[in-house]
């Protein structure tokens, strides 16, 4: 069963996994609905903007920069990401992201499926990349 709460500041989701998709440029191709539900945009709001549109403040540059060195590599990549809502909220997401190869291999854009993440892993997360971003600015 799906579940979605609000706790404070954040969106909390059970159930389904998000899905989208990207051109080379992070451009949104496709969103699932449980992806459009959870970010709090129409899908006509998603396609066709740059997936940083659900880029949340609190993301260190330096984990976005590892994952675009990974995936445009060939390599999947997986982390915890803070995503911002159309509303403001944020909600945690465990997020794998593998790159899509045409007939010829070669990499024509990005799949993610992400799921809701474990508080634990929140916590250790946003620690980390509190000094992360501490050292960024």
């Amino acid at each position: 069963m799906n579940k979605v709460v609000q706790v404070d500041e954040e969106y909390i989701f059970e159930g389904s996994i998000l899905i989208s998709q990207t051109d080379l440029k992070g451009i949104i191709t496709f969103a699932n609905r449980k992806f459009c539900e959870v970010s709090g945009y129409k899908v006509d709001e998603l396609i066709g903007s740059n997936l940083n549109i659900i880029r949340h403040p609190d993301m260190p540059k330096a984990i976005f920069s590892k994952m675009w060195t990974s995936i445009q590599d060939g390599q999947s990549w997986n982390g915890l990401v803070k995503n911002l809502r159309k509303d403001g909220l944020c909600y945690w997401v465990d997020t794998e992201i593998i790159p899509i190869h045409d007939d010829k291999e070669e990499i024509i854009g990005y799949i993610s499926a992400k799921n809701v993440a474990s508080r634990k892993d929140i916590q250790e997360n946003e620690d980390l990349y509190k000094k992360i971003l501490e050292t960024e600015n």
